[in-house]
């Protein structure tokens, strides 16, 4: 039904939390009559969760192709078949994102189809800013803020390729007042949950009067209509052309490089035309063809922003790590290393490849007798609170699989690689977790090694990666 031109009729509390979003009836907090009564006037638009289209021919019949249109699934096995109790057939369903609520045959996706809300212009300081941010960017932080905001003004998209540790998260912050001031709504979004919540303080400090969200799996935040969300790239499945700007951090990390539904959800949640920002230390291919093409405008950063060179990893063999842990054995060079960062004030970053290896490296470290050690990974209920401990202090070693190699700054740290040569860890997730040291000016050096049962093609590219940086710095 066509909406009239009497926005009376518009229901602000609805128009407020719809806007933007796109939802199941039952994740709307208002009676079944007061959204009855909008769908009626128009105000909200109503399709199919799944729909089905024929794909290719066979003989005498057609394939049909499921498609699901919240998430964009339309792979054959992550679709499922249930008698359902809702319409009394047989209803095909997404598994893809089923931990979000349920999609199936007979759902309806809910969307605003009425006019806006209001703008909302966040309160100025007395010199008409919105942020509040103390520190000074570098010459090269500088350069990159003013491309990215003449070129984000334009409706252009751009890439930000900067080094681990380049201040990445502050050059923004002049784009995001621009857009901001001018009543636009923003999304920050990151693949991972540990560079949200690492992004939401910082942001809301140099945001303060500005209402931030901050949404990703698990939060407790509510929703509210905010001009600037904070955000996993997950979470954006639940939007509806509502951004008009999209920041990506972190665009190559897993899973987002690796899975087309979040591509998917990023596009759907943003407006037609809307730029997109991308950021990384370790830019995909496809966007790294088109930034050196020319098709995709942007800057690389090959300096971290104290001025000082990035951490050259070093190469360590322990032999054969398997079966040491095998025999419940930890290497000798390994052990030595650790020994030698014994102070009560070092903190080191050990990654590993597996869950179970996080785990067992932890337990015979601390039956080694080594104190404040804990192991850490994605499906670990005291991550967060474990991540906290370590940048307190409260941890002195921190073994974790790659579910920490970004977003997780912790001054002082050391690093160390435990079992390199596994195939988990390719370049791109070397040049990630070597980043993890020297990222302060107190502590811009720090050791990083790679111990390893031989060298691979991914450590050396890894290395020589940082070391062609570091010779574009200057250094």
């Amino acid at each position: 039904m066509m909406h009239t031109s009497d926005h009376s009729s518009i229901h602000p509390g609805l128009q407020q939390f719809l806007y933007g979003r796109e939802c199941l009836p039952e994740e709307l907090p208002f009676p079944d009559e007061v959204i009855r009564k909008q769908i009626q006037e128009g105000w909200i638009t109503l399709r199919p969760g799944i729909e089905t289209a024929d794909a290719l021919p066979f003989p005498f019949s057609f394939v049909k192709k499921n498609i699901c249109r919240r998430c964009g699934n339309t792979d054959p096995d992550a679709f499922g078949m249930h008698f359902c109790g809702r319409c009394g057939h047989l209803c095909v369903y997404c598994r893809r994102c089923l931990n979000m609520g349920v999609i199936r045959s007979c759902t309806r996706l809910l969307t605003w189809n009425g006019p806006a809300p209001a703008a909302q212009v966040p309160h100025v300081n007395k010199s008409g800013r919105l942020c509040v941010w103390k520190g000074t960017l570098s010459p090269r932080q500088a350069a990159a803020s003013g491309q990215l905001r003449r070129s984000l003004a334009e409706g252009r998209s751009f890439l930000i390729w900067a080094v681990t540790g380049s201040g990445k998260t502050e050059l923004i912050f002049p784009a995001v007042e621009d857009r901001l001031l001018q009543g636009k709504r923003i999304a920050i979004a990151s693949p991972r949950t540990d560079v949200v919540r690492e992004l939401a303080p910082r942001i809301r400090a140099a945001f303060p009067e500005v209402p931030v969200g901050v949404f990703y799996g698990g939060s407790h935040e509510k929703w509210f209509h905010a001009p600037l969300l904070i955000t996993t790239t997950h979470q954006l499945l639940r939007f509806y052309h509502c951004f008009d700007c999209v920041f990506i951090d972190e665009v190559d990390a897993f899973p987002f490089h690796a899975d087309p539904v979040l591509t998917f959800a990023v596009h759907k949640a943003a407006k037609e035309q809307a730029p997109f920002a991308f950021l990384t230390a370790t830019p995909p291919a496809g966007l790294k063809r088109a930034f050196l093409s020319g098709k995709l405008r942007g800057v690389k950063i090959a300096g971290r922003y104290h001025g000082h060179p990035l951490p050259v990893p070093r190469f360590q063999w322990i032999g054969n790590w398997k079966k040491s842990m095998a025999q419940k054995q930890i290497p000798e060079p390994f052990y030595r290393w650790l020994r030698q960062k014994a102070a009560p004030e070092t903190r080191l970053f050990v990654f590993v490849s597996s869950v179970k290896l996080a785990r067992q490296l932890a337990g015979l470290l601390q039956k080694k007798g080594m104190e404040r050690v804990a192991g850490v990974h994605a499906d670990d209920p005291e991550r967060h609170e474990k991540v906290a401990f370590f940048r307190e202090g409260k941890l002195r070693i921190l073994v974790t699989t790659t579910i920490l190699e970004r977003g997780v700054t912790v001054p002082g740290v050391e690093v160390a690689v435990f079992g390199a040569d596994d195939p988990v860890f390719d370049e791109r997730a070397l040049v990630q977790i070597s980043g993890r040291a020297g990222r302060s000016p107190e502590h811009p050096g720090g050791d990083v090694l790679f111990f390893h049962d031989g060298k691979t093609i991914e450590m050396i590219r890894a290395r020589r990666h940082i070391e062609q940086m570091n010779k574009e710095a200057g250094f």
